[in-house]
């Protein structure tokens, strides 16, 4: 792959990186704009509950700079904030009122009251910090420093235009007396969120179309002489579609034995410290493989060869536990290939599209994702796939019968197989996409 072609590829995965930000974002806020709207245009929360014991709730102070918005017109409209709050006893008159910093703390030195230091809506949990004090509060509709204060017995309601500031929304008893407990919500109003929302919807598809463009320019396929080259140094490929260059192999060892399957869990353990070790090394590896790809477009052979023997060892692991139970033989403590009844092998690659690198391991491969996703994990609840399923089943034909359903084998073997072929995939080690089938 040329130098050029590096360049288009890798602006067109930064473009479409950034386009499925502006997407997803800009869908976020048209779907909180129209979903959460009131009949006034107030995007609110649900009706949460807050009861303490102390003299007043607080929120945590917001440092307001809209001096610094240049980008918008009118600064003064930017966003209107609604609270509604009633109290749960209806014969107490309740307070709300947005101050300064400053002059709420001076109001409430020395008295104990609750400052909400996290808030999340979906479940909703409400965290506070707790301020001792020893002093009762004079009533705060006796205050004169509130910005904007409501009080009254029932629902109250207070809007207010947001200004440049460091504010603090302050929840208490009419009279100032200890014991707050409220419902109510909070909302704003900002015209411009869903404007916001489409523009990065829209820019978002644009780039996207952009992206998907440069990446098909880059990876395109040379034609040499009339024929479909093979994408690296312009060789031409036959019509004939040569094998995939990868293999698995599980021999089916009978007979096996009818209750061995029961302890392999533990027979493994050994494998699994080992195994631990194996994919935290494979993991490097395959950082340094990519990086060495994107500027030789070549798998260093050593590096190669390790990390298929770590998709070896899982493997032989894998067939003589719970990925197949086709063996009874214990698996060997190597990486190396040949003397067991499972391998594997993925032909060492002559060249790889360095570019093609960046994007085929998570991007290439969703759709594949997916279908692993059903083979290994079924529903919210995780489940168990559809190999485990099957692994089951013929875990408990061999307890009764001491015989492997061989359709259920072959089965599983092609779930193995599609399973392996995409993390040799995902893994660097061919340039191949794998195909969407059990078989060979």
């Amino acid at each position: 792959m040329s130098a050029g072609r590096i360049v288009l590829l890798v602006f067109g995965v930064i473009i479409l990186l950034v386009s499925l930000a502006l997407i997803a974002g800009g869908g976020a806020l048209i779907w909180l704009d129209k979903a959460h709207q009131d009949s006034e245009g107030f995007i609110t929360t649900d009706t949460i509950r807050l009861d303490r014991a102390s003299y007043a709730i607080t929120t945590h102070p917001a440092d307001v700079d809209l001096e610094s918005g240049w980008w918008f017109e009118d600064r003064h409209h930017i966003a209107t904030i609604k609270v509604q709050a009633s109290s749960e006893d209806p014969s107490k008159e309740i307070f709300i009122g947005i101050a300064d910093e400053t002059d709420l703390q001076t109001y409430l030195s020395d008295v104990n009251y609750d400052e909400i230091k996290e808030f999340r809506i979906h479940p909703v949990r409400v965290y506070y910090t707790n301020h001792l004090g020893n002093s009762t509060p004079a009533a705060p509709t006796s205050q004169t420093f509130w910005v904007v204060p409501e009080h009254g017995s029932g629902t109250q309601t207070l809007e207010w235009e947001l200004e440049t500031g460091n504010w603090v929304l302050v929840l208490m008893n009419a009279d100032g007396s200890a014991g707050v407990d409220v419902s109510g919500s909070i909302g704003v109003k900002a015209p411009w969120v869903f404007w916001v929302g489409l523009g990065f919807l829209i820019g978002g598809i644009l780039l996207l179309i952009i992206g998907v463009g440069l990446v098909l320019l880059a990876t395109r396929r040379r034609r040499v002489g009339g024929e479909a080259g093979a994408g690296i140094g312009g060789a031409a490929v036959s019509e004939e579609q040569p094998p995939y260059p990868f293999s698995l192999k599980g021999e089916l060892t009978e007979p096996l034995s009818q209750w061995l399957w029961l302890v392999k869990w533990l027979l493994i353990i050994p494998h699994l410290i080992v195994l631990v070790f194996l994919w935290a090394a494979f993991v490097v590896v395959w950082v340094i493989a990519l990086l060495v790809i994107m500027f030789t477009a070549r798998y260093p052979r050593s590096l190669f060869e390790f990390n298929v023997g770590v998709l070896r060892w899982t493997w032989r692991v894998g067939f003589y536990s719970y990925q197949a139970l086709g063996t009874d033989k214990y698996p060997p403590f190597t990486l190396k290939a040949g003397g067991y009844p499972a391998d594997l092998e993925v032909a060492y690659p002559a060249m790889l599209t360095p570019g093609l690198a960046l994007i085929k391991w998570w991007l290439l491969t969703i759709p594949h994702y997916i279908v692993l996703a059903l083979f290994l994990v079924c529903g919210w609840a995780w489940w168990p796939g559809l190999l485990w399923v099957l692994v089951f089943f013929a875990a408990v034909a061999l307890l009764f019968t001491g015989k492997y359903p061989r359709g259920i084998f072959d089965f599983i073997m092609g779930i193995n197989r599609w399973i392996y072929r995409v993390a040799a995939y995902s893994g660097l080690m061919t340039d191949r996409y794998p195909p969407f089938r059990l078989g060979d």
